[in-house]
This record gives C-alpha cells, structure tokens and sequence, in this order.
C-alpha cells in the first residue's frame, strides 16, 4: 500500500505499473472478465472513470488510493518523492498518541526538514525555524505550516506537470474514449 511512512517507493511503482496495465485493459474487455480480473486483484480497484476526476483537483488525487499512488511513482521519476513523502508523514503524524509526539516529530524533522536531512524538503528558512521552535513543545500541529507549504509546491508545480505526464494523459484518453 502506497499511503504507510514505511513503504518504499519501489512499492509504489510497482503499483503504479499495475495500474496502468489493469486501467489499458479495462476498455478492452468485456464486464464479466474485468470482475473476474478484478477478484484475481483485490488490491487493483479502478474505476474507469477515476482517472479523469483527479484533474478536477489535487485534492481529488490525493484522496484516491490509486491517485495517489500514480502521483507518488511520478514524483519518484522525477526525483522529488520527498514532497509527497514528508506530506503524508505530516498527515500520519496528526494521528499520533499525544506521548509519542515528541520523538515522531524529531524524526520527521531529521528526515525531512533539518539541514543535513537524508530527504529534505524546499522549505524557506522562516518556515524551517517556526517548525523547529514548535518541536520545542511538539503538539499535533507543529508541522501544518511546513507540510501547507509542500502541499502548495506539490499543487502549483508537481500536480501540473502530472497532469501533462504521459502516463496520466493516456490513462485519461482511455477514460473519455470508455
């Protein structure tokens, strides 16, 4: 599954694979062989005209699994996996017991937002330094400002060129032509 902090990206393109071969045989195919494919593949759920609603917005894309998973392995290629990453760690650390807050955001923090993190993020220097004096007393918010801030580079830069990548385009050709 593409949304766990812990999964790899090769997960995720794996996934994205499958879908796109599951999605180009979907208009190929009779209603009785893409039930029977789709119980071979519990995980693979496509609606056919899914791919058309996550041009609606980016909102749309992120809250549909397979959305997401596409957009994941896309950033991936381009090498810019850590936006969409630090995202949903934001995302999954709101969840989080109030007693394992400070150590959950220590690790966001080294992973993605201090000065020599393995995957750091395009923040500007105002938003690295509020984010780090909320750590000082961590509570379920102290990254929104840092993660608003990705969400708005993902929107205005990664989203549009998804949209134009070729996967998407022809997955969303199929879906009219369906």
């Amino acid at each position: 599954m593409c949304r766990g902090l812990d999964s790899l990206p090769i997960t995720c393109l794996e996934r994205a694979k499958e879908l796109k071969a599951l999605f180009g045989s979907l208009l190929q195919k009779s209603d009785h062989s893409i039930t029977a494919q789709a119980k071979k593949s519990d995980k693979l759920k496509l609606n056919v005209s899914e791919p058309l609603k996550w041009k609606e917005s980016f909102d749309k894309l992120l809250s549909s699994q397979n959305g997401l998973c596409l957009f994941r392995a896309f950033l991936v290629s381009e090498f810019s996996e850590e936006n969409i990453a630090f995202y949903l760690a934001c995302e999954d650390y709101r969840s989080t017991k109030p007693s394992k807050l400070a150590a959950k955001a220590k690790k966001i923090y080294d992973e993605f937002i201090g000065s020599d993190a393995p995957r750091e993020v395009n923040l500007d220097h105002v938003t690295k330094a509020i984010t780090q004096e909320n750590l000082q007393e961590p509570t379920q918010s102290c990254f929104d400002l840092a993660q608003a801030k990705i969400y708005t580079l993902m929107e205005k830069d990664c989203y549009p060129r998804f949209l134009k990548s070729s996967t998407y385009l022809e997955m969303s050709r199929k879906a009219q032509r369906g």
